[in-house]
């Protein structure tokens, strides 16, 4: 008898490189997590606007939005949900501009997959902690 148990949290992942996207469902799913994929920037901010997640993991370079730009997006609408860059761009004004846009946390692919799901948890129960009341409405 198979048992299932509620997902932990929900993650809207933005990844343009389908290999990427493919393992990060995988590994992000086996934790239990909840995951929304999608390919392009433009994409996940239709998605963000209509959706409640508990956090936003995001790829810097796309083409069209990058982003950057959907972290800018995105903080219009909603100022509590973290958002956490997993990208390749690793120079440090990559760093900076998304932090000034409104992101969390920014790892550097490819990172230990250990350190992704710690921080990934990290930034989730920092928020549920910091915004009780909008923790609840992706439950």
């Amino acid at each position: 008898m198979e048992t299932h148990h509620a997902p932990i949290g929900r993650i809207l992942c933005t990844e343009d490189d389908p290999d990427s996207r493919a393992l990060l469902v995988i590994l992000l799913e086996h934790r239990g997590y909840d995951v929304t994929v999608t390919a392009s920037a433009e994409h996940a901010l239709a998605i963000a606007q209509r959706e409640q997640f508990d956090l936003l993991l995001v790829d810097n370079w796309m083409s069209g939005l990058s982003g950057q730009d959907l972290t800018r997006e995105v903080r219009k609408f909603n100022q509590t949900t973290p958002i956490l860059f997993y990208s390749g761009a690793a120079y440090d004004t990559d760093k900076q501009e998304a932090s000034d846009a409104g992101a969390q946390g920014y790892l550097v692919k490819p990172s230990d997959l250990e350190i992704l799901l710690d921080e990934v948890g990290r930034l989730i129960a920092d928020a549920k902690k910091k915004f009780p009341l909008a923790s609840q409405l992706t439950q």
